[in-house]
């Protein structure tokens, strides 16, 4: 079930359950807002249902027995693949995009002749991290589909993407999730949170449930707490800037620096919304460059200390913002 989208969920089933099926969807929306998930319940309902045996589910749903939906949830389904970064081969983490080869791959794929299923299914995850050249390796596909083939692209910033292939894609939107929602996920995937903690979370997480469940991991309060300091009430010295570069500069911290990434420029929307006038203008473009440096920066593998020390200085930027309403 995706929690949230059921308009997303609704448009695309129907396309599906009458057969004019668009070869290509463009999944956009905010990060963490269940748009992989979308991609994964479609995909288990187009190949489990075009190969059978046949079904009576609503929605996306299906059966967790049947046979294709056991190879999808394998990753064995000879009809399926699935694109994302891959691991460094001499270093930690994940390689920087996904890479030209891997879309060449998934063409080979394409020019072969469906396994189990009338249908095929290529997700991509996220079609933002490809190469230059694996974006026009994709075009070409778009541009050229095999019959029955199904595009499943996941984005996050979908005006960043190649007009073209922008323009081959039916687009679906999914927005960030409601309270009530962020609440059901949470209570069924972090069942230790307090009533309280979840309230605090869902507050620090702008709609996005990934974001939640990384902070209820992540144990975030703390990191939050310090970051909102910078944020109210500045930093002159530069002490608590440079404490959190020390502490999420660590090599250990990497999954916090990278929550980090995700936790400042929510925290800078959150406060500019108490603002009014010139001072909400300036904690607006504090925002725009908190989140384009939270973007650039694991893609370009900036130092993670550096990277900290200069988001702590956009935060001191909207502290001198007068007339917070708190």
């Amino acid at each position: 079930m995706i929690l949230g989208q059921e308009r997303a969920v609704d448009q695309f089933a129907s396309a599906w359950a009458s057969r004019k099926l668009h070869h290509a969807w463009l999944l956009a929306g905010p990060k963490g807002v269940g748009k992989a998930a979308f991609a994964l319940a479609a995909a288990r309902r187009v190949l489990a249902e075009a190969a059978g045996p046949a079904f009576d589910l609503p929605g996306l749903a299906t059966a967790d027995d049947h046979p294709m939906v056991k190879l999808v949830a394998a990753g064995s389904h000879p009809d399926m693949r699935w694109l994302e970064r891959l691991p460094r081969e001499k270093a930690d983490g994940l390689a920087r995009n996904i890479s030209v080869a891997q879309v060449r791959d998934l063409g080979d794929f394409l020019n072969l002749t469906p396994a189990l299923s009338p249908w095929r299914v290529a997700v991509i995850d996220t079609v933002d991290e490809l190469e230059a050249s694996g974006a026009n390796a994709l075009l070409k596909m778009l541009e050229e589909p095999p019959p029955n083939c199904l595009f499943l692209l996941v984005s996050h910033a979908p005006g960043r993407l190649l007009p073209t292939i922008r323009s081959r894609c039916r687009r679906l939107d999914f927005s960030e999730l409601a309270d009530d929602a962020m609440t059901s996920i949470l209570e069924s995937q972090a069942p230790a949170l307090s009533a309280g903690e979840r309230r605090r979370i869902i507050a620090m997480s702008g709609g996005s449930a990934g974001r939640a469940l990384a902070f209820a991991e992540l144990g975030l309060a703390k990191l939050e707490d310090a970051a909102l300091a910078i944020l109210r009430q500045g930093d002159p010295t530069n002490a608590r800037r440079s404490d959190l570069a020390l502490e999420l500069g660590k090599k250990a911290a990497a999954d916090r620096y990278a929550a980090f990434l995700d936790l400042a420029p929510s925290l800078i929307a959150r406060e500019a919304r108490k603002l009014d006038g010139a001072p909400r203008e300036r904690a607006l473009d504090a925002y725009a460059k908190a989140r384009e440096l939270a973007v650039i920066a694991p893609r370009l593998s900036l130092d993670p200390a550096a990277t900290v020390f200069q988001i702590g200085g956009i935060l001191a930027e909207v502290a001198q913002a007068p007339s917070l309403k708190r």
